[in-house]
Formats: C-alpha cells, structure tokens, sequence
C-alpha cells in the first residue's frame, strides 16, 4: 500500500539534498531566506522534511546554489511526491508535525529498534493502557485525547500488515514499565497479556531488561527508535535516523557520529537484558501478581 507510506521519505530525501547544496554553497539558513524572501523557518522545515515542497522553491534554491540542470531537474521531480498524504493526515492537528514526520518514517522502515524505560511503546499499547496515558495531556478536550488514541492504534496496523511486509521491532524494556501501574490494575493485566501475545508474531522481539542490571547505559540514554530502512529500488538505502521524543518535539538523528553512539546503547541492552523466553517468563510472573494483587 504505497499510498500509506506518504510523502515522509522523499520529503526527507529532497531536505537532506538541498541542505548538503547550500553547505556546499556556504550558505546560512539566513541568508537563504534573505536571498529568496522568505523565512528561515521555512528554508528550515523544507531541510528537515517536515512540509511538502513547491517545485517553484526548489527550482529558486537550486539556482541560487547554482547546482547542475540535471540535479535540479531531479530536485524538481521529487518535489511532486511531497505531496503525496498518509493515512495520519486525515487526523489533522491532532498529529502534530514534528511527530507527522516519524509516523511516515515508521511506515517506511524495514526495521525498528526501541529501549523504553517508562512506558509500554505505543506499537504495543492497548486502548485501555494508551487512554490512561493520553489522560495525564494537559491542556486537551477529551475529544482531543480520543483522537490521540486512535492515531495510535492506528499504527500499530504496521505489525500486521501484509503488502508491504511488516517492519522488524525489536523492543527492549525496563521491568520498571511493566510494574507501573498505568490506569487500573486490570488495565495493566490486560497490557501484560497483549505483551506477551504480539512477542509471539515472527518478526516481533520483545526483551526485559531486569531492575537487577542496575544503572545502565539505557537508562542515560532514555526512551529512543532507531529506525533502519530497506534498500527497494535504491541503489543505496535511505540513512537510518533516531528518534527521541520530548512532551513538546523531537530529535531526529542520522549523523555517523549520533547513529553510531546509539548503536552502542543498544549493544550494551542487547548483552544485559533477558533472552525473548526469559522475558516472557517475566511477564506472566508479574502479571500474575497483579491479578494477585
């Protein structure tokens, strides 16, 4: 279903390609909004990808970085799928741009790597769990937060979709997310069953990493995505990117340097955390407190 996957990763594409024209032309962001009479925001969020782009801007861009009639014609072109919608538009504001970005990203990789130390991931949420979280939003209607969770929901589509295959999670998690008790305790029971019934789907891993493991390098790092995407008909695959959320945006990483640091916070959970059998082991055992309890 190309149509789902949007216009994130030529967006994306088109951003870096401009921004690596204007480093080479030794231009700022500020001085490229002077230049074309724009706002810095805007030459801003058309590098970042967060917007679809007017071929009539590229063109005005690329001329004024003086690239090559081929590379701008190309520029051009890819400026036309920008435009193209994903499923998530159709939730308006209550998907906001920064977060619009990882959704289509989300839908696009072949495989996606997570470490959450607070909460269970949104791929993996169920209603119950995820409206008991979209509840501590301040400042919203509950229309608002019903919408929220739909959008979540939503997505975790991608795990069970057929065309294109399903990307590969991989999820490492504190055994402190699954002793919080996020809404009631039977919202928690219902969260640790759903836990381990997707670990069971082929391309689904689900790891604990145990209190017992102390402080570790995930813990410093915090919650993060590192996304990988699938080569298709590119000669090259698109660059893979973390993802880190904060309550008002998110970084988006895909320097050597950032990637390669990230790499190793998830080699150091991989040799911590329990085996994907131990883990589910873990989970019963704690859900069966909580039905205890």
């Amino acid at each position: 279903m190309p149509e789902d996957l949007g216009s994130t990763v030529p967006r994306r594409q088109l951003g870096r390609a401009l921004r690596e024209l204007r480093t080479e032309a030794r231009m700022t962001l500020d001085g490229v909004a002077e230049a074309l009479q724009c706002s810095r925001q805007k030459v801003w969020r058309i590098e970042t990808g967060l917007c679809a782009v007017r071929g009539l801007d590229v063109r005005a861009m690329c001329e004024l970085y003086a690239a090559t009639p081929e590379l701008a014609g190309a520029l051009v072109a890819l400026a036309g799928e920008t435009r193209a919608k994903g499923w998530w538009h159709s939730y308006g504001d209550t998907v906001p741009d920064w977060f619009e970005l990882y959704v289509g990203l989300e839908s696009a990789a072949g495989r996606l790597r997570e470490h959450d130390d607070a909460l269970v991931p949104g791929l993996l949420q169920t209603r119950g769990y995820a409206t008991a979280v979209c509840q501590h939003r301040p400042g919203l209607t509950e229309d608002e937060r019903e919408r929220l969770v739909e959008v979540r929901l939503q997505r975790q589509a991608l795990l069970r979709r057929r065309l294109p295959p399903p990307p590969r999670f991989d999820v490492m998690l504190s055994e402190a997310v699954l002793l919080r008790v996020v809404g009631s305790p039977a919202t928690m029971a219902e969260q640790l069953r759903h836990l381990v019934e997707v670990s069971r789907l082929p391309h689904v891993s689900i790891r604990v990493l145990p209190l017992a493991a102390g402080l570790h390098y995930g813990a410093v790092a915090g919650a993060f995505v590192v996304l990988d995407f699938p080569l298709g008909n590119r000669v090259e695959p698109e660059p893979s990117v973390v993802y880190s959320e904060s309550l008002t945006g998110a970084l988006y990483l895909d320097r050597k340097e950032e990637l390669a640091a990230y790499e190793g916070v998830w080699a150091s959970l991989d040799s911590l955390a329990l085996d994907q059998e131990q883990s589910r082991h873990l989970i019963r055992k704690i859900l069966e407190e909580v039905h205890r309890g």
